[in-house]
């Protein structure tokens, strides 16, 4: 990361309650073009969420904890605060001297942006306000939430908007909505399924491509794509996430560089 920072613009997308095995099932049966065109070997690394639900998991990202790989460690991580007698700090992680991450990538010259999705980012209430405000600049609509059906085609345009505004690198933070419930119009219903969310991912899918250009076309970007936690549909009876599942731990998680101009 060492030799990134600077010279390559930042994308990070959470995919917000993606579960693993539907990801990897999508993948494995070709329904994800774009991302099998970008993953490393075609496929979803398998990791573990810092956090069971958004507001725990996208704490611990944004301060440099990405989701962990699945095998025993320790994993030297890309980013990492400052922090003496941390044992996941290896001399390729390039290391900031802030709290957070968008505060240290500022530090390093970079232009922070968040493009919220689902509630914890709205900025409509205190709570709503907090992630938000680690970014220099950050946006939520009605349109980038949970019950519109084209959610990440709008938080698409808000982010080309904000990026082609700036000449200098870009951070830029996108928690994609489309996968919490309620998904069931991607799939026509009754309700929300894992079917539905497989669909809200195929969506999610046809869209990355316009992200991608948007971020190639001033420098190489690196870029991680992946999961903040699971949720479940029904397993052992639970729904939905702030648990300590198996579906809601287990998450997909792909980190990969977009060559200048390659998605123009």
């Amino acid at each position: 990361m060492n030799a990134v920072i600077g010279s390559h613009d930042l994308l990070l997308v959470t995919l917000d309650t993606l579960r693993y095995d539907v990801a990897a099932d999508l993948l494995a049966a070709g329904r994800l073009p774009t991302l099998a065109a970008v993953l490393p070997g075609g496929v979803w690394e398998e990791r573990h969420t810092p956090g069971s639900f958004t507001y725990a998991a996208h704490a611990a990202i944004l301060a440099g904890f990405l989701p962990t790989p699945v095998a025993p460690g320790p994993h030297p991580r890309l980013f990492a605060a400052a922090f003496p007698g941390s044992e996941t700090t290896a001399p390729g992680t390039w290391r900031f001297e802030a709290a957070d991450l968008p505060t240290g990538l500022a530090a390093a010259g970079y232009h922070t942006v968040c493009v919220g999705g689902v509630g914890f980012f709205n900025k409509l209430t205190p709570l709503g306000s907090a992630l938000p405000s680690l970014f220099a600049e950050s946006h939520w609509d009605p349109s980038f939430g949970v019950t519109s059906p084209s959610s990440f085609e709008a938080q698409i345009a808000c982010a080309a908007a904000a990026v082609e505004r700036v000449e200098r690198p870009v951070f830029l933070f996108v928690n994609v909505s489309a996968l919490h419930q309620p998904n069931w119009f991607y799939s026509g219903g009754p309700g929300d399924s894992i079917d539905s969310h497989a669909a809200a991912l195929e969506y999610v899918d046809r869209q990355l491509a316009r992200l991608f250009a948007v971020m190639t076309a001033r420098r190489p970007c690196l870029a991680i794509v992946c999961s903040d936690h699971g949720t479940a549909y029904g397993e052992d009876g639970h729904v939905g996430h702030r648990i300590g599942h198996p579906v809601v731990w287990t998450v997909p998680y792909g980190e990969f560089v977009l060559e200048k101009g390659a998605w123009a």
